[in-house]
């Protein structure tokens, strides 16, 4: 079914965003649910296809909206073992394994993270935004591991993604890079915006894209005649944009230690330790973990926050690292 909002802006209305606009319109209508209906082509303004939900009206420009309701999509349960660490009648907060992609996609529209979660939990979960991203309010990589949070209920997946627009969620991750960063502890601060040569890729950019904000530390430098110069970094997101941090340390020239997406290539390493080499060899993702995520409950409001320990196949580099220090 379909319905329209068929307006001219007012002048009390002068510079809003149009998201905000639109969802003012309705009770019905989140602005999770008039960003995803932006995104799809569904918003003209002065008769001309707009697709940014961020956009300013002016006064007495025309606005045409298409309703459309969402295509309902089959998800097939899969049957994976999920790691939970928290549940509550509102939310569950995940430690993710690598390897799983979070929501079904081209070429992978079963094994995933809500595929799992609709085996788990059957069909109690959020219904804002994609048919096929129940629950989801954030996400991380496929080949990153570490926490994330779900939404049940629509209530709660509006105040969660709130959090996330705020930047009031704390999410810290740890990361092995190449090399030595400079300097030690600092901030990235760049626009993040689409590849021009690959649009599966992002890439930082001084004048076009969207913010992003990585603050970093370093915890350990591994460097002598036996193990190339390696740094265990910890990052702490201001904002979550696609590929942020593997962006960010790719730019400073620190790639994360296994990125084959942003990765450069290196000289043959020398007169290494063989069992580290094999480590690093077989290492099958990129050395990337979401340790901490902290927010509050979308209920009652009370600061929640959770923990999460480094894998063991990242976890046994590191010791090997550590072992060789010494």
């Amino acid at each position: 079914m379909k319905s329209n909002i068929n307006i001219k802006v007012k002048n009390k209305e002068n510079n809003l965003r149009i998201d905000v606009l639109l969802s003012n319109q309705s009770n019905k209508l989140s602005r999770s649910r008039v960003k995803s209906l932006i995104l799809q082509n569904n918003l003209k303004i002065n008769n001309i296809v707009v697709t940014d939900p961020s956009r300013k009206v002016k006064i007495n420009d025309e606005i045409f909206f298409e309703i459309v309701d969402a295509k309902k999509e089959s998800l097939a349960p899969f049957k994976y073992p999920l790691q939970i660490i928290h549940e509550d009648e509102d939310l569950i907060v995940i430690n993710k394994s690598d390897g799983i992609s979070m929501h079904p996609g081209p070429g992978n529209y079963n094994n995933t993270i809500v595929n799992a979660l609709i085996n788990y939990n059957g069909n109690n979960l959020s219904s804002i935004g994609n048919e096929l991203r129940p629950g989801i309010v954030h996400r991380i990589d496929k080949d990153t591991s570490g926490l994330i949070v779900i939404a049940k209920n629509n209530l709660s997946h509006e105040n969660l993604s709130n959090q996330f627009s705020k930047h009031t969620i704390s999410r810290v991750y740890q990361a092995l890079v190449w090399g030595k960063i400079r300097p030690r502890t600092g901030k990235i601060e760049t626009f993040i915006t689409r590849s021009s040569r690959n649009r599966q890729m992002m890439e930082v950019s001084l004048k076009k894209g969207k913010n992003a904000i990585t603050n970093y530390k370093t915890l350990e430098i591994f460097e002598n005649d036996n193990v190339p110069t390696l740094s265990l970094i910890e990052c702490k997101l201001e904002t979550g944009r696609t590929h942020q941090i593997r962006v960010h340390l790719a730019s400073k020239g620190n790639n994360i230690l296994g990125d084959k997406k942003y990765k450069k290539k290196f000289k043959k390493i020398t007169n290494i330790n063989p069992e580290l080499e094999k480590y690093l060899n077989d290492l099958n993702r990129q050395f990337l973990h979401a340790k901490t995520l902290g927010f509050n409950h979308p209920k009652d409001n009370r600061w929640l926050e959770f923990s999460s320990k480094l894998p063991d196949d990242l976890e046994k580099i590191l010791k090997k690292l550590r072992k060789i220090k010494q």
